[in-house]
């Protein structure tokens, strides 16, 4: 990408997560907003889990989704905002621990598609197990920003 991003991209990230009403359903929290990464974490909570008792495959594509998209977002100029374009996931094992965390990066950055891969894992006594795997295509939209 031939453009600097904005200076003030860890701001512009934590305000843009703070008007994800679905994070904020999902008590979703972005303690990692770093130049092409962050992190997602999630507390595992009766509310989004699936028939057996493991948080809900939608949910961990829900998180690895924003995670990856974030990543991107820290990445772009002054005045433009990110819109995932595809994804593909690979569920590789059940979320089952206390707590998910999504640590989207980016790969390629380029000034009209970003790709991102996101892994999810489950957090069980301090042990991280890899659960999901994503790869994603960000759009950015030069001067459009997001709702307020």
């Amino acid at each position: 990408m031939s453009r600097l991003p904005d200076p003030q991209f860890a701001e512009k990230v934590r305000s843009s997560f703070d008007l994800q009403n679905a994070m904020t359903l999902i008590q979703a929290s972005l303690p990692v907003v770093a130049h092409g990464s962050t992190e997602i974490h999630v507390p595992h909570w009766s509310g989004i889990e699936q028939q057996h008792g493991f948080v809900h495959g939608g949910v961990v594509g829900m998180i690895a989704d924003s995670a990856a998209g974030y990543a991107a977002m820290t990445m772009v100029p002054d005045g433009a905002s990110v819109l995932t374009v595809e994804y593909k996931m690979n569920l590789l094992a059940p979320a089952d621990g206390e707590k998910l965390i999504a640590r989207g990066k980016v790969v390629r950055p380029g000034r009209t598609l970003i790709v991102t891969q996101a892994e999810v894992f489950a957090v069980r006594d301090g042990t991280e197990t890899l659960c999901a795997l994503m790869q994603q295509t960000i759009m950015v939209m030069h001067g459009k920003w997001e709702k307020t």
